[in-house]
């Protein structure tokens, strides 16, 4: 049987009008009074202890891309680290992070708690605190505000691709000094999908807050019952989360070779990941040279976040994307060459978990019914990790990344290049520690001439 068609013509026009005057339409549900959104995200850093395990709270490393993102509030409060926002952003200190923001219509602004499960180790409740100021957040991709009133100078040298050799038609060269600022910043932001999560401000409740900053432990889990409580919130405002809607294990990934030959990367599949996307990028000289695991010339920058499941459905069609069973990726030879030592290559990669809608009341099956929902949740879940490419990084297969040897004094060596191996003083060490780390923000700082 053929699937039935609807084309628009004037006499279909006609009949269409006729019968919303009869009253036959199609649901026009309203938004729910109340709305909360949860932001799920491991993050960690392929061959390293878990940064909130690190000496000094993991100060050489912690901070390295929440950078990119918003950054972290200052300040421990039952091991956490944290600032509202900061699961959007690459951080890998904490090493899981949750971010909660309601809206309550019924009265906005007002201070709100959500129960959660046993299995969360947090306690028995979490404080929903309207913020003091609205958070500033740039949008991923987005270039720093404080470097867009600047001409660059230097080229952005795209590479794309799987694979040991470079491809014909490659690199793509974006020469800065002769762009646009419109140009340069498409150049950076390339790819991107807006965030469709609040934009909070007095009207909203968060966690994390200044009142209460306790992080989610290895071994935490969202699993259960969840209520959210407060003044003006339905009473039936009552959801399970499943392991679907639970925090995505760490990524394990090892990578091999050196800068001058083709770099491999593997890993173990990441439960409950719909698909997968890397990222590598180092400065030589003036220039920025970048690859991707896409099969698009593409900047990349700002691929780093949630996904609705129809735009990862779309761009792995596109072969944006890698599929979940993805488990290798080869980067072409050489392209990373011309850095030298003092710009290791910083490779990022991502899995996108899914995105659960919770509704009540559900969607009414009779599609003339009038529809009101109460309230709604959105979860959203992700796992990242970071890699300096030209050391081999070794993980755990089926856990962490293999925490480095101590070094004499308790602190640890990395083996990656720089990395002080002694005991270090409060405070110093972490430029010199982090030296050949290439830094987003300092690759961009360089590029923009600050």
């Amino acid at each position: 049987m053929n699937p039935l068609r609807l084309v628009l013509t004037p006499a279909g026009l006609a009949v269409g009008l006729c019968l919303a005057s009869l009253g036959v339409h199609a649901q026009t549900p309203k938004p729910p009074k109340v709305q909360l959104w949860m932001d799920l995200s491991t993050g960690t850093m392929a061959g390293m202890p878990e940064m909130d395990s690190l000496p000094g709270g993991g100060g050489m490393l912690g901070g390295l891309m929440g950078s990119m993102g918003g950054g972290a509030a200052q300040g421990r409060a039952g091991g956490g680290n944290t600032a509202y926002g900061q699961a959007r952003a690459m951080s890998i200190m904490p090493p899981r992070v949750i971010d909660i923001a309601l809206h309550n219509t019924l009265r906005p602004g007002v201070e709100a708690s959500q129960a959660i499960p046993p299995g969360m180790r947090m306690g028995e409740s979490l404080p929903l605190i309207p913020p003091r100021a609205q958070p500033t957040q740039a949008e991923p991709g987005e270039v720093p505000q404080q470097y867009q009133q600047h001409q660059p100078k230097g080229r952005i040298l795209l590479y794309w691709g799987c694979g040991s050799a470079v491809r014909a038609g490659q690199p793509r060269v974006i020469d800065l000094a002769r762009a646009k600022p419109s140009d340069y910043a498409q150049a950076f932001a390339g790819r991107a999908v807006p965030d469709r999560g609040p934009r909070v401000g007095p009207a909203y409740a968060l966690y994390p807050n200044e009142r209460n900053q306790v992080s989610l432990s290895r071994d935490s889990s969202l699993v259960g019952e969840h209520q959210v409580r407060g003044d003006g919130v339905p009473a039936s405002m009552k959801f399970t989360l499943g392991a679907a809607q639970d925090l995505m294990p760490a990524i394990d990934l090892r990578t091999t070779g050196k800068p001058q030959d083709s770099m491999g990367t593997s890993w173990q599949p990441v439960r409950h990941a719909r698909a997968y996307y890397l990222h590598a990028m180092s400065q030589n000289g003036d220039d920025l040279v970048m690859w991707s695991s896409a099969e698009t010339p593409d900047s990349g920058m700002g691929l780093f976040d949630y996904l609705s499941p129809a735009t990862m459905d779309r761009w792995l069609q596109e072969r944006v994307l890698l599929q979940p069973e993805t488990t290798q990726c080869a980067i072409p030879q050489g392209i990373f060459a011309g850095g030298g030592r003092d710009a290791t290559p910083m490779l990022r990669m991502v899995a996108y978990g899914g995105e659960s809608h919770i509704v009540h009341p559900p969607r009414p099956a009779d599609p003339k019914a009038a529809w009101e929902p109460e309230w709604a949740v959105r979860v959203r879940v992700k796992s990242h990790t970071m890699a300096m490419l030209g050391e081999e990084m070794q993980g755990a297969r089926g856990g962490m990344g293999a925490a480095p040897a101590a070094a004499p004094g308790g602190a640890y060596s990395s083996g990656m290049g720089g990395a002080p191996a002694g005991p270090q003083p409060a405070g110093e060490g972490a430029a010199d520690a982090a030296g050949s780390v290439v830094n987003p923000v300092n690759l961009l700082r360089g590029l923009f001439g600050r």
